[in-house]
């Protein structure tokens, strides 16, 4: 049965390519999954690097002096 779910389709370069190849076999996987697995990766490494500074912006207005305690918060 075919399957449902949404398709990219991508050219590679032969580098590019045998490298993914040579990673799926290593991990007895279908080059579709690991071409997958590595997108959710990459996604991933992306979302931490926006997050990241995202806390970096917060962190330059970070004043100690209005943080409140553990236990002004659980009081």
């Amino acid at each position: 049965m075919p399957s449902q779910k949404p398709r990219i389709n991508i050219v590679l370069d032969d580098f590019l390519y045998q490298n993914v190849r040579l990673l799926a076999e290593k991990d007895n996987i279908s080059l579709s999954a690991k071409v997958r697995d590595l997108l959710k990766e990459a996604l991933e490494i992306q979302e931490d690097i926006a997050l990241s500074g995202f806390a970096e912006e917060r962190k330059k207005s970070w004043d100690d002096s209005k943080a409140l305690t553990h236990d002004d918060v659980w009081s």
